[in-house]
């Protein structure tokens, strides 16, 4: 592997044409069944003619309680296997991709039908990238052998987003069970297929793929039909009514199902990570991580948990008397949980602030700095916050997807993701980041904190715009001062006074 994408932009990538190329990766067809025996025959026949070399294909079906039980495949390097555990289809897609030996997972509906180069289409772009998820070109037909109809919110996705090369963030939206294909390795790192969902595991594991670095890829030479429409098609409310009362919790960049102005969710939007210091340093940079108008935040606090035991102890002079104040502080909040050590990754939350611990956010601090990194999909902005001895003290806000796709590859992190997806510097006071001493106190109410911040806002406005022009009047009386340019070194008070000011402006 070696091609790094920008964001979903897979057009720097170069498939071999059908037929003219020497595959060798080997590839497990997962199929989850139920009761579909005579469809799933058909299936499993179209599987069997494939172009891709039939000793690198294996077939998997996963039989999800069938009555009677489906029996065994008349097609070579076929097998079935019984869901034991749960039911539905995230528990048959589960079972059958972890009973699979391919180096790639290709999922397949049990009603489908297959060009016979399906597969060797497929195949292509997972010899290129190993993070490459490719949705097949599927079209609904209402029986074999009739030209197929692409779903109209499929159409529509692709013919707006240059086929998901503009997609950016949101391309994982158009990942199904029906025809995609995934590195083994990936979906396994991604937590595999959540066996609890019955309807949309294929976009939550989409979303949860996109989190672990992966581009998608949508084929329209990997041919497929599905016969019969698909049930969005039928009961798109039902499915939207059904779907919507959990994928909120899930997917938090649905953030349309987030409407709620201060419930809990299980995924955060934002997870904070702040190392645990002293009690009121470190207190006032976690309330201030859970106080914003970004609600749907959460706080990883990191330090020596371990340590506290339950001996006899002097209360008021424990050595670790301020991490456990902290322990007690926060044992009963759900949005904080303690780590011993900084996570490598924040998934499947989308993004990651690492705070460091004194410093608070203002009101809307978190919500300005995710809507700067979604403007132009960056992986990486650098809050810088103060300059001391040992350089700049910075705030970083990491976007999960990027940091995971930079760690497929060797070299510095930071400038993997640069590459990829774009870094930036910003400001602290720009984005009403302050030190612990010198901030505005916390509010019931985040409307009138965030009005204090404004407040706080205009004030620096207002003394730039009075920096500004003091050193637009000190450049004019020291040009009218000194005609002859030479007489002034650049080492004398006026010249230090004008260069104080252009960096304070």
């Amino acid at each position: 592997m070696t091609s790094r994408v920008r964001h979903n932009d897979y057009g720097v990538l170069r498939p071999p044409a059908i037929g003219a190329w020497k595959p060798s990766l080997t590839v497990s067809v997962v199929i989850p069944a139920y009761n579909c025996a005579e469809a799933l025959a058909r299936t499993v026949a179209a599987v069997a003619r494939q172009t891709y070399p039939a000793e690198l294909v294996e077939v998997v079906v996963a039989d999800d309680g069938s009555e009677p039980e489906l029996e065994p495949l008349d097609a070579p390097g076929a097998r079935v296997v019984r869901v034991t555990e749960g039911w539905g289809r995230g528990a048959a897609r589960q079972t059958g991709q972890l009973a699979a030996s391919g180096a790639v997972i290709h999922w397949l509906d049990s009603d489908m039908l297959l060009a016979e180069d399906h597969l060797e289409a497929h195949m292509r772009w997972h010899h290129l990238i190993d993070y490459a998820v490719v949705i097949g070109e599927t079209g609904f037909v209402e029986a074999p052998g009739e030209e197929g109809v692409q779903s109209e919110y499929t159409r529509k996705t692709l013919e707006s987003t240059r086929r998901l090369k503009d997609a950016g963030s949101s391309a994982y939206l158009l990942h199904t069970g029906a025809s995609s294909s995934v590195r083994a390795d990936l979906l396994r790192a991604a937590g595999g297929v959540d066996t609890g969902l019955n309807m949309a595991e294929d976009t939550e594991l989409g979303y949860r793929l996109a989190q672990a670095g992966a581009v998608f890829i949508p084929d329209a030479e990997a041919k497929a039909w599905h016969v019969g429409p698909s049930t969005v098609m039928e009961r798109e409310k039902e499915v939207h009514r059904h779907n919507w009362s959990y994928l909120g919790d899930l997917i938090p960049d649905l953030r349309w199902l987030r409407n709620h102005p201060r419930r809990h969710w299980l995924v955060p939007y934002v997870r904070v990570v702040v190392a645990a210091t002293t009690y009121e340093q470190t207190r006032a940079s976690v309330d201030s991580a859970l106080a914003g108008t970004l609600t749907d935040a959460a706080v990883t606090l990191v330090g020596p948990w371990g340590k506290l035991t339950g001996e006899r102890r002097a209360n008021l002079d424990d050595p670790l008397l301020d991490l456990r104040l902290l322990h007690n502080l926060y044992a009963h909040e759900p949005r904080v949980v303690f780590a011993e050590s900084v996570p490598a990754s924040a998934a499947p939350a989308p993004f990651q602030l690492h705070l460091p611990t004194g410093w608070v956010l203002g009101a809307d601090s978190l919500a300005k700095l995710v809507r700067h990194a979604d403007k132009d999909l960056l992986g990486l902005v650098s809050v810088a916050l103060v300059e001391g001895q040992d350089g700049v003290v910075a705030a970083r806000l990491e976007r999960t997807a990027a940091f995971s796709r930079a760690a497929l590859f060797d070299g510095r992190p930071d400038d993997l993701v640069d590459e990829m997806y774009g870094s930036e510097w910003v400001s602290g006071s720009e984005y009403d980041f302050a030190v612990a001493d010198e901030a505005e106190p916390l509010t019931g109410d985040p409307a009138k904190w965030r009005a204090l911040a404004g407040q706080r806002q205009a004030e620096i406005k207002k003394l730039r715009g009075e920096a500004e022009r003091l050193k637009a009047e000190i450049e004019r009386l020291s040009a009218a001062a000194a005609p002859e340019p030479a007489e002034d070194s650049g080492r004398g008070p006026l010249s230090s006074l004008i260069r104080h000011l252009r960096s304070a402006g």
